[in-house]
């Protein structure tokens, strides 16, 4: 009798066992799975910062500051795109030479905009300048690229030279264009030349406000248009470099 309970109590601890088993390989089972690293395409894009040296066309002048050409590309929506945080340190009236309203230069801007973290560094313009002889802009150019490359040794720079209004602009325009186009060969920047594209002058009437000089809204939109695929270009141009 005392071995038959002792048979019937063993079979009793393997059957606790054995469901005591399965109890914890069933949790196992169905338990969470482990999260798995997001893969690389799936983080998000590191935001490239951009620095926008410029006059009042650059400004919104004429039109307001909502609609200056370079909010519109900093609050247009860049889905699957490279986030921009762009600073706009451009002020009416100011130029390489030229005094804006505020008395203060391009040099000014450079000085108080661009810093270490600029990933592009892009001046356009200026007409303002074109009451100076290029002979006296050419040594000042040089320099305010040369201070904008020692605050962001790491950017890339892409220099704008003015718009015409004319399909036959003046010869002091074109110097000035050629002036700005040696600069920025020499600091290893890009230019990009709106004269030779033809930008205002495509829709002169639709571009340009009632003043014969700044855009429009219109004329904003359209150089944005053209201002963001050059942005894109070059900061793409930078990260292959850099890899």
């Amino acid at each position: 009798m005392a071995r038959r309970k002792n048979r019937q109590g063993t079979a009793v601890l393997v059957l606790l066992s054995l469901c005591a088993t399965l109890v914890i390989t069933g949790c196992q089972a169905v338990g969470p799975a482990a999260p798995s690293p997001a893969s690389p395409s799936a983080l998000p894009s590191p935001v490239r910062n951009v620095v926008v040296i410029g006059d009042s066309l650059s400004t919104g002048f004429g039109t307001g500051p909502q609609h200056a050409w370079p909010n519109l590309i900093a609050t247009s929506p860049r889905d699957g795109a490279v986030p921009l945080e762009i600073h706009n340190a451009a002020q009416n009236g100011s130029g390489y030479l030229n005094l804006g309203l505020t008395g203060t230069t391009f040099a000014w801007q450079v000085e108080q905009a661009v810093t270490p973290k600029a990933d592009l560094v892009m001046f356009f313009g200026s007409v303002n300048d074109l009451r100076h002889d290029p002979a006296d802009l050419a040594p000042v150019i040089a320099e305010i690229y040369a201070s904008a490359r020692q605050q962001a040794p790491h950017a890339t720079f892409l220099v704008v030279g003015p718009p015409a209004y004319s399909a036959r602009p003046e010869t002091r325009r074109l110097a000035l264009r050629d002036v700005l186009e040696r600069a920025a060969h020499a600091v290893g920047a890009r230019f990009v030349d709106p004269i030779a594209e033809g930008w205002l002058v495509e829709d002169l009437d639709r571009f340009v406000g009632p003043d014969g000089l700044h855009p429009s809204v219109a004329g904003n939109h359209h150089l944005r248009d053209k201002m963001e695929p050059l942005m894109l270009e070059a900061l793409r141009a930078k990260s292959a470099a850099e890899s």
